[in-house]
């Protein structure tokens, strides 16, 4: 018997991970597949007439362990993965991918979907049951249901080229980020880092058995070096390293990746009558189409770059009077941290010490109880991937709501970034309401044996914009697990995680927390103050590097065309340019480590964050005014959150809101 392939055992039906064996992931997805297409097969042999509820629903609870057994596969393969598990995943990928390809080209199940949907008026339907009919109508055709047999069978193979290939994409990443490491026996080379970051070098290079120091370019470790050493021949080795990335045209490249990825996205989308992969993914999104992104980001770009410009030139200023007639790239960090406490007096390492991990989630939790009436209770009885992982029992009002994983150190089988994910998505049926499991991955600095995790600000911001996302999960209250919780139109998914970080910034609410974890200090006022003021400290910058990514994203999968006759490192560079602040370096490129488009979902869609900043701006506006506590407001905004995708996001704002969000909002915070 297989443990993957039966109910599991475990308290609220959890991940049973300390029994999981790797040789469980194949034979289990095998059978778990072939019981699902058993689900289909008997929705379509149904002699009774086609119904939504024979058809439509029957195919919304189909798969449900099918899902969760993906569900830990996958999470595991980014946040605990091994040579054998990233194997099974090059393994089961297309597998799974020919799996739903059969399901979204069958024909006789979208016969029956078809006359279901032609037919909607006679069902008396309620707003959640057509916004199901609708979507699972639509997905069928956007997955080529409507296509002769010889395009379906192209589609399919289009399919699991992308799914392997993205794959792929992905683990060369993670390996070159992990073969490079800079070992360092000189101490006079670490000069002007603080010695609670030495200590987390010193701790790296006895994992690996080497005397000194050794720096990663995992996150905690490379931003920490880039943003305090004063070796400024050190700072480019690094800041060469990180850009060479999947691009140094080694084992690990992504260039030609890059190419076939995209050749194969355009070829999908041809065959389904859309001009570009871009025009086929806004279809589905608030934005709706290309032209609306870049004129969005466009307007952005020309109100950010003055700003920009100034940051920029404040910097170089001071790099000068250091001699450094050239500022590159790798200089910023440094520089933009030195005019931070020249002009906040503020510097991470002075704010971290305020910041222990377990009291900002301890923020964070009560904020949640504040707002929402949740409490967390953590459970040792419930499995878990790794000692690192803790696990809490979500309860509102007394009942249970959902279960949330939090997992926050990096390790050498963990991906870079930090994520919300679920392993079971909420939905009701016989009665019942079935709740969600829930997990936050971060890459935090580990404790050391002298002092507790501290986090940096942006950590701190970080961790609310994870458990953003984790309450859009947990709070899901909706029929149908295909509409549950984060199951929205991607540039709406973005809001509730930046939404909650703008508490971060509230003088009431950080004085709750921000306590010295030694002296039990609160964090000083003038402290608080300067937060406050340096909230938006590079705001410019920041805000071009982002339009950067979303316009080169956008480029990407709007013409695809120019790249036949362009290398990666040509065709970013052209399309960076209006947004570049610095000198190119021709070593270096970003797209060959661009996970977020070439293997995670924002392919055509990384303009959302942007998108979403507007309406987060706009969403804590509303709070602002009214007190950002006041339990109307949180009991207007929990429907939001709970109603997940079984409303048009724009509707179920302005149901919020009373009216449609204003990008003033978003200028008016960014720069005054």
């Amino acid at each position: 018997m297989n443990i993957l392939t039966e109910k599991f055992n475990t308290p609220y039906h959890s991940a049973p991970f300390g029994d999981i064996k790797n040789e469980n992931y194949l034979p289990a997805f095998k059978e778990l597949i072939q019981k699902s297409e058993e689900e289909i097969n008997a929705i379509v042999d149904n002699p009774a007439a086609p119904t939504f509820e024979n058809v439509i629903e029957a195919l919304a609870y189909s798969g449900e362990q099918l899902d969760m057994v993906s569900n830990i596969f996958f999470n595991l393969n980014s946040a605990e993965t091994s040579d054998e598990i990233q194997q099974i995943a090059q393994e089961v990928s297309p597998i799974l991918t020919e799996y739903s390809s059969k399901i979204s080209q069958n024909e006789a199940l979208f016969n029956k979907i078809k006359k279901v949907y032609d037919e909607k008026e006679k069902y008396n339907l309620n707003e959640e049951q057509e916004m199901l009919l609708n979507e699972t109508y639509k997905g069928f055709v956007r997955s080529g249901a409507l296509l002769n047999e010889e395009d379906k069978e192209k589609l399919k193979k289009i399919s699991m080229d992308l799914s392997i290939k993205s794959l792929q994409f992905g683990q060369n990443v993670l390996a070159s980020t992990n073969a490079y490491f800079k070992h360092i026996t000189d101490k006079e080379q670490l000069a002007g880092i603080p010695e609670a970051i030495i200590e987390q070098f010193a701790e790296e290079a006895k994992e690996r058995n080497l005397d000194g120091w050794v720096v990663t370019l995992q996150y905690p470790s490379y931003i920490p070096f880039m943003t305090y050493a004063e070796n400024r021949e050190l700072r480019k080795e690094l800041a060469l390293a990180n850009g060479k990335k999947s691009f140094d045209g080694g084992e690990y490249d992504n260039q030609n990746l890059i190419k076939e990825l995209l050749q194969l996205k355009q070829q999908k989308a041809e065959l389904l009558g859309y001009k570009d992969y871009a025009d086929y993914v806004l279809e589905e999104r608030m934005a709706k189409s290309p032209v609306k992104v870049i004129d969005f980001l466009n307007e952005l770009l020309t109100k950010a770059k003055p700003y920009a410009d100034q940051e920029i030139e404040e910097l170089k200023s001071l790099a000068k009077a250091d001699g450094i007639e050239d500022m590159q790239s790798y200089d910023h960090a440094f520089y933009a941290e030195k005019l931070r406490k020249q002009k906040f007096d503020l510097n991470d390492e002075e704010l971290k010490p305020y910041f222990p991990l377990n009291q900002v989630q301890d923020a964070v939790f009560g904020l949640a109880g504040k707002l929402f009436g949740l409490t967390f209770e953590e459970r040792n009885d419930i499995p878990k991937y790794h000692e690192d992982v803790k696990v809490y029992e979500v309860k509102e009002n007394g009942t249970y709501k959902s279960l949330l994983y939090v997992d926050y150190f990096p390790r050498k089988g963990k991906r870079a970034g930090a994520w919300m994910t679920s392993y079971k998505n909420q939905y009701k049926q016989n009665g019942e309401n079935s709740r969600p499991h829930i997990s936050i991955v971060c890459n935090f600095s580990k404790p050391t044996k002298d002092t507790p995790s501290l986090l940096t600000f942006q950590e701190v911001t970080t961790l609310f914009h994870e458990f953003g996302h984790a309450l859009h999960g947990m709070m899901a209250d909706t029929q149908y697990p295909t509409l549950s919780g984060t199951s929205v139109k991607w540039d709406f998914v973005e809001l509730p995680s930046q939404f909650l970080e703008n508490f971060c910034y509230e003088p009431e609410f950080l004085k709750t927390f921000a306590k010295h974890y030694k002296t039990g200090e609160v964090l000083p006022d003038e402290k608080i103050e300067k937060i406050e003021q340096s909230k938006n400290f590079m705001e410019g910058y920041q805000t071009l590097r982002q339009l950067g990514f979303g316009l080169l994203d956008m480029n990407y999968h709007t013409k695809v065309a120019e790249l036949e006759n362009k290398s990666v490192k040509e065709f970013e560079d052209q399309y960076t340019k209006a947004t570049t602040l610095y000198p190119i370096n021709p070593e270096t490129a970003m797209s060959p480590s661009f996970s977020h488009i070439f293997q995670g979902g924002y392919s055509a869609g990384y303009y959302s964050y942007k998108w979403a900043e507007v309406l987060d701006a706009d969403a804590f506006q509303y709070f602002k005014e009214n007190g950002i506590f006041n339990p109307e407001i949180a009991a207007k905004y929990k429907v939001l959150l709970s109603s997940g995708g079984t409303k048009d996001p724009m509707e179920l704002y302005k149901a919020f809101r009373g009216s449609e969000p204003k990008v003033e909002s978003l200028l008016k915070r960014a720069f005054g």
